[in-house]
């Protein structure tokens, strides 16, 4: 009787359906020195989840945080640093450039008169972007409309088909 008690507990915990109180009567089974011939193999196996049940950590855990973090963070501030001091200094670089340093008055001419000149180009291909853009459009609408005609000659030859007109 008990050895059938055994088997269907071994069963169930194979199966993963044991509870705990199951498990412990099979751990007390197991921990005996006599074991049914047929159930030895199963006798380590509950052996070892004994002995490691009564295992303990013993080793040290330091809580302290490491010192490599404030490194990394001292990092962090010094390319911060060296960013802003290239934006200062490229503003200040471009600023000069704007004021015309170091020009006469007929280069200042010629620049400024370089300059509305590619302001009028710029504007220029703006408006061609715009008038290829309503192109595109109207393109788009025209396949549409031999797509539509397609169908309607397919509706035509159907037609045609049901009634029998040749």
């Amino acid at each position: 009787m008990v050895l059938a008690k055994i088997e269907a507990l071994l069963e169930k915990y194979d199966n993963g359906e044991t509870t705990l109180q199951e498990e412990q009567q099979l751990k007390n089974y197991f921990s005996k020195e006599t074991v049914a011939p047929s159930l030895e193999v199963y006798k380590p196996m509950f052996a070892y989840f004994s002995q490691t049940q009564q295992e303990q950590f013993t080793k040290d855990v330091p809580l302290e945080p490491k010192k490599t973090y404030s490194m990394y963070k001292w990092i962090s501030v010094a390319a911060v640093t060296v960013l802003m001091l290239g934006i200062y200094f490229q503003t200040n670089k471009t600023q000069e450039s704007k004021n015309y340093a170091g020009l006469s008055i007929e280069e200042k001419a010629i620049y400024d008169n370089t300059m509305l000149a590619f302001d009028i180009l710029s504007k220029n291909f703006k408006k061609g972007e715009d008038n290829l853009k309503s192109l595109d459009l109207m393109s788009s609408s025209l396949n549409q409309g031999t797509e539509n005609m397609a169908y309607l000659g397919e509706f035509s030859n159907t037609e045609r088909k049901i009634f029998n007109n040749n």
